[in-house]
């Protein structure tokens, strides 16, 4: 049986737009493509690699360390097209498309994305995916895939998918970058026009779905971290010199919480008079709490469904003034938040009792229920706090995990009040 021919691509751009150069970025005494060279070379049945890339400094500090290197135009838009014009001068059966920000790619994934593309002729396209668990889920910078039982990829998305409508836990898969195309796929890619799905979620792989070509996404073990960034190579260094790992947990990275009223702020007791609800019960240590959330420098927004004379005065005696309520739709108000400041899902925290919070867990980077909370409102949070809704849940448990301070969100909030806040005072319902 004649073995096909498989090539391995790294395009390497060099203009980056958040980490300029970054192909050449020094990583323990080697610039970083020479690291991905050189780990790509230990793939077993691949007959060749080059870097495809768009600067003669590129191309030229690979060639100095005996990799090859092929000049590519500087107009196209993706990894992917690069490929293409590396296929009409390197003819293959098989294309390894890899990033040259993974330094830390490990060759046995290569193999097995090999393996399978090899095996199976079926396959039109190859990638790789690891699961990951919900917080990272929420992050629209990582891809997730839905697979079919062969492997299959369903579809991908920067959203959350699967989506938990009624709170139950789920799989989720996150996408590896690295492709494996068979030429007949690779040329076919290069003649399709782009769909709306990928203008709109900014990812060249729903091409291909949209063709109808055939992606077989493979498991395996979760993978290093790629360089995006100057953390990311910082990270990156720390991680191939030895030296401790750092990185800063997900929560330092919080710049708003976003609360619920009735069983947070208050023990969920609701009080009518004559004229209506006209009495609830808060903790006054809420007020302590909120403050020194503030002076860390994380702005503090309530989204309630309820709206009531009583709770309008305790939010001035707590000099809350980003508010939302009578709210139907919690996602859409945390989501009109992120645009009204400036966040990201991942720089938001919610705290929530009920089934009208969860559209806001699932919105924001990170969830907390509190004790008493329903048993599948615990089981869908990220982190179950210690004290039950109205009995200072603000102050006793997440200030522990906020602890760096941080002006700037606080300049933001108090120039964005006096612009954008009086619609979230007048606001009645979403």
């Amino acid at each position: 049986m004649i073995q096909p021919k498989v090539v391995i691509v790294i395009p390497a751009r060099f203009g980056s737009t958040r980490l300029p150069g970054k192909p050449l970025a020094d990583i323990a005494g080697k610039p970083m493509i020479q690291h991905v060279v050189e780990r790509a070379s230990m793939v077993r049945g691949v007959q060749a690699v080059v870097v495809a890339t768009d600067d003669t400094r590129v191309q030229q500090v690979v060639e100095a360390f005996g990799g090859k290197a092929m000049l590519t135009s500087a107009a196209h838009e993706s990894g992917t097209d690069r490929l293409c014009e590396v296929m009409s001068r390197l003819p293959a059966d098989i294309y390894i498309n890899v990033q040259g920000d993974e330094p830390l790619l490990q060759p046995a994934h290569i193999e097995a994305l090999v393996a399978e593309t090899t095996a199976n002729p079926d396959v039109q396209v190859g990638t790789l995916c690891h699961a990951i668990d919900a917080e990272e889920a929420r992050d629209p910078n990582s891809v997730k895939v839905v697979c079919a039982d062969n492997g299959d990829a369903l579809y991908f998305s920067r959203s959350l998918i699967p989506y938990p409508r009624d709170g139950e836990q789920a799989q989720y898969l996150k996408h590896v970058g690295i492709y494996a195309y068979r030429a007949a796929a690779l040329a076919r890619y290069g003649m399709l026009p782009m769909p709306m799905i990928e203008r709109a979620e900014k990812l060249e792989q729903l091409r291909l779905l949209h063709a109808g070509l055939r992606i077989r996404a493979i498991r395996i073990d979760s993978v290093g971290p790629s360089v995006d960034t100057q953390a990311d190579l910082d990270r990156v260094r720390r991680l191939m010199t030895g030296e401790p790992d750092i990185e800063s947990p997900p929560l330092a990275a919080i710049r708003m919480v976003i609360t619920d009223v009735d069983g947070v702020l208050t023990d969920g007791g609701l009080y009518y008079g004559p004229d209506g609800e006209a009495i609830k019960r808060f903790h006054v240590r809420d007020g302590l709490g909120i403050r020194m959330l503030q002076e860390k420098g994380i702005a503090v927004a309530v989204v309630s469904g309820r709206d009531s004379a009583a709770l309008r005065s305790r939010l001035a005696d707590l000099r809350i003034e980003l508010f939302r309520l009578g709210v139907k739709d919690k996602a859409c108000a945390c989501q009109d938040l992120f645009r009204d400041f400036d966040l990201k899902p991942a720089e938001v925290a919610f705290i929530g009792d009920d089934s009208i919070d969860l559209p806001g867990f699932q919105a924001c980077g990170v969830s907390f229920a509190v004790q008493d909370a329903p048993v599948y409102i615990r089981q869908a949070a990220d982190i179950v706090l210690n004290s039950a809704g109205g009995q200072g849940a603000s102050v006793k448990s997440p200030m522990r995990f906020f602890s760096r301070s941080n002006s700037f969100i606080s300049q933001l909030a108090h120039k964005a009040i006096g612009k954008r806040c009086t619609r979230w005072r007048n606001s009645e319902s979403y």
